[in-house]
């Protein structure tokens, strides 16, 4: 197997093909009026997939992502710079698996523990679910537990704590209504 650039993601294709590409090889088209997108500069436009880049390279430790996951959170980077952008939905497509990395969301909620932990972990699974994904996989539980209980070792606490969340995360896969079969796996 040929080892990957360090500077490089694998970009999963529509038509199932994946291709590695570092930041200055993505390309972005942005279809519309000149009128709307007049305000957007190109060079605002590159810093901001370098930076969409970086989130998942470094943020989220991916390797992989697809196209419609790269665009939807470059939409909502563009957003926070005040451009109102509509990625094209790209179907994730039925046999995917989707990951998130549940000692991400811990560490992005590391000030208020508990408090924001449940509602992000929510956000979380409602906006990959929006992908019609066949798997959805939630990793680091150990890690998140840990860090939400404080406990440099596994106590009654962590388990306490880790029963909550696998509690939660089954409640909140029941209520949602477009689980559309998808498979939950927490570990």
């Amino acid at each position: 197997m040929i080892a990957l650039q360090s500077d490089c993601l694998i970009f999963q294709l529509t038509n199932g093909e994946s291709v590695p590409c570092s930041a200055d090889m993505i390309s972005v088209e942005i279809v519309g009026s000149k009128e709307a997108f007049g305000a957007l500069d190109p060079k605002t436009l590159r810093h901001a997939t370098a930076s969409v880049f970086h989130y998942f390279k470094a943020e989220l430790e991916r390797e992989t992502v697809t196209v419609g996951e790269f665009a939807q959170a470059l939409e909502k980077a563009l957003q926070g710079l005040g451009l109102t952008l509509f990625a094209e939905k790209c179907a994730v497509g039925a046999g995917t698996t989707l990951e998130a990395n549940l000692a991400h969301i811990a560490r992005d909620s590391a000030f208020s523990l508990e408090l924001f932990f449940f509602p992000r972990l929510r956000d979380e699974l409602r906006t990959h679910l929006g992908h019609a994904p066949r798997i959805l996989r939630f990793y680091g539980l150990r890690g998140c537990v840990k860090q939400l209980a404080g406990a440099r070792r596994w106590s009654s606490r962590c388990t306490q704590i880790e029963e909550q969340i696998v509690d939660f995360m089954r409640q909140c896969m029941n209520a949602e209504p477009q689980k559309n079969g998808c498979a939950l796996v927490v570990e």
